[in-house]
């Protein structure tokens, strides 16, 4: 295939990634009664790992010695990126709607900025700490339900706390990353990383398993497990990989800001859940928020 048609291709393609994570939304709000979080995060990197480790496996074997001395590096990795930004989510998602989800998690590269700023000691530009700013004020507005008049009287939600906490979590996983380079490709270090994400979650499944109202194993969570380990796991993954190769981290990045619109799609067409003023304030707010941020950080 021609460079050119590669190219248009994968700007395609790139635009479908939200589309998919979205499905990590849905299904997370669905799995209450079917299948408990810390399960749900297992099967799905699972999957990931074994597929993406048989696909990549020539390349594991080459680097194995590189995996056996940076496990520690690895484990960390995978607490934040498989179980906070994974079983946590779900387990958030029972009290968050999908809408609040994909919004807070929208603001996740303005925590990045955040962390380079004060762990890395990069420079901040005054448009990027607007940005800054008005993203955050957008996810506060979604958390209070646009109620700044009466905080007292807001009904906090436990999982929007936890969703908060996984965009954070996000953020270090990130910077880890960069932090730590490795000679692995992106699919077959994410292969590495959910294998010790199984690891990680595998205690806390042991946990739910033994709990007196855990569901019965059925078709629908087996189900609910193929397509989060299928869309939002390998194929989005595959994706993205494939889109910043061939497009640039930077172009890629902004496609990703349409993960709210998604979100919203899900939420109210196929979840039935209201979409009230105070998401679209947020959306407004946070949106063009992390757009400021993630721009300037690029240049």
């Amino acid at each position: 295939m021609k460079k050119s048609a590669t190219a248009r291709l994968s700007a395609i393609a790139i635009w479908c990634v939200p589309a998919m994570w979205a499905f990590n939304f849905m299904v997370a709000r669905m799995a209450p009664g079917v299948i408990e979080p810390h399960g749900l995060a297992l099967g799905r990197w699972l999957i990931v790992s074994l597929c993406l480790g048989w696909w990549t496996r020539r390349e594991l074997w080459q680097h194995r010695t590189h995996i056996a001395q940076d496990w520690r590096r690895f484990l960390v990795l995978s607490v934040f990126g498989m179980l906070i930004c994974g079983a946590w989510v779900y387990v958030g998602a029972r009290t968050s709607s999908a809408m609040n989800i994909s919004l807070i998690y929208a603001s996740a590269p303005v925590f990045i900025c955040l962390a380079a700023v004060f762990w890395l000691k990069e420079r901040m530009r005054w448009w990027q700490g607007l940005g800054v700013i008005l993203a955050l004020t957008g996810v506060v507005h979604v958390v209070v339900q646009g109620h700044w008049s009466s905080l007292s009287q807001v009904h906090w939600v436990e999982g929007d706390a936890l969703i908060l906490l996984a965009a954070c979590s996000w953020a270090a996983f990130a910077l880890l990353q960069k932090h730590w380079p490795s000679p692995l490709s992106g699919l077959a270090r994410l292969s590495v990383m959910a294998f010790f994400g199984c690891l990680v979650v595998l205690p806390f499944v042991i946990w739910e398993a033994i709990q007196p109202q855990a569901p019965a194993w059925t078709g629908q969570a087996a189900l609910m497990v193929l397509v989060v380990g299928f869309f939002p796991g390998i194929v989005a993954y595959s994706v993205y990989a494939w889109g910043q190769t061939v497009l640039g981290a930077s172009r890629v990045s902004m496609v990703l800001y349409l993960g709210p619109l998604w979100g919203a799609v899900v939420s109210w067409g196929v979840l039935d859940e209201p979409l009230g003023w105070h998401h679209l304030v947020g959306a407004w707010l946070i949106l063009p928020g992390v757009a400021m941020a993630q721009f300037s950080a690029d240049r």
